[in-house]
């Protein structure tokens, strides 16, 4: 584990300087925002926290802009986002006195990359779960395609694998192969994530190109299962900014199931796969729900859950 915790300890001050902007140019560009109560975002995702809401149109210094998630504004759709300096966040570029999806001659924010993140062991997860390791020998089969994942969903820090790992231990123990014990369903929870229900069957196959509605059994196969968790993870739900902050109540919200017990439970092994990654458990950790999330998510599509953490009357 010391090894772990030294790697750790590097990310950690490296993390620091993760999300700041490496490259700001001399003169920032002055747009004026186009909406009241626009939302300004820790990141260019829709999900990402709100850090400020801007009244009303104002003027805006924009230094860099970064790709993230789309938002249409009548007939114009853009995935671009502008970094306020002055606001310390991202506004859509869709909410900016410009008819361009992406703003002409303003510059990408660059970050410093992540640093390495090593593949995650057998050792590593008995050492987080403990007892919930029930078959070990299957773990440790698919641990190279789980680890594939992680990195394919840029699950490379310890606070995104703590969250992703401590999810997977209590939807499926790592077993890539398991099926949702007296769940006779057609669509009913295979693999890593436990995939249910025809609208995730439907669109998870389509993302692979694979017909998972006629072949379901293929989500619990060595080959699907661990990217059909990534998809969940990144294009069902877009759940890295929650573990991020530190929120397992909204990764549990993502996962989909009715709040209860089971976030504590959840909320517990994340803290369990921290410690073991960093040598400590941080402050700030939210193991509970708001009322917005307190039900079950596991049927709405991605807009209507990042719906949820809107603000009434915001916008962005």
């Amino acid at each position: 584990m010391l090894h772990r915790v030294l790697r750790a300890a590097l990310a950690i001050a490296l993390a620091g300087t993760a999300g700041l902007i490496a490259a700001t140019p001399a003169h920032a560009a002055t747009y004026q925002t186009t909406a009241s109560a626009l939302n300004i975002r820790s990141d260019a995702y829709l999900s990402a926290s709100v850090v400020k809401v801007l009244s009303g149109p104002t003027p805006v210094e924009v230094d860099c802009q970064k790709a993230g998630d789309s938002v249409t504004v009548g007939s114009r759709t853009t995935t671009w986002w502008a970094h306020l300096p002055a606001h310390n966040g991202y506004a859509t570029v869709a909410y900016l006195n410009t008819p361009e999806t992406k703003l002409p001659g303003v510059p990408e924010c660059t970050v410093n990359p992540d640093p390495p993140i090593e593949d995650i062991t057998l050792a590593d997860v008995q050492a987080m779960f403990g007892s919930r390791i029930a078959n070990p020998s299957l773990v440790q089969t698919g641990l190279p395609s789980l680890n594939q994942a992680m990195r394919d969903a840029q699950i490379n820090t310890p606070r995104r694998q703590a969250a992703f790992l401590a999810t997977l231990v209590h939807e499926s123990r790592l077993e890539y192969n398991i099926r949702e014990i007296g769940d006779t369903r057609k669509y009913g929870g295979r693999g890593y994530i436990q995939l249910t229900g025809d609208f995730n069957y439907g669109p998870a196959g389509k993302y692979f190109g694979i017909d998972l509605l006629n072949n379901p059994d293929l989500a619990m196969s060595l080959q699907w299962s661990a990217p059909i968790a990534r998809w969940y993870w990144t294009v069902a739900r877009n759940i890295n900014p929650f573990a991020d902050q530190l929120n397992m109540g909204k990764v549990n919200a993502a996962i989909g199931y009715p709040a209860g017990a089971e976030d504590q439970r959840r909320c517990d092994s994340f803290k369990n796969a921290l410690r073991y990654l960093t040598g400590s458990v941080p402050s700030g950790i939210v193991c509970t729900r708001s009322k917005a999330y307190s039900g079950d998510t596991s049927e709405l599509t991605r807009a209507e859950f990042d719906a949820l953490g809107k603000a009434p009357g915001t916008v962005g």
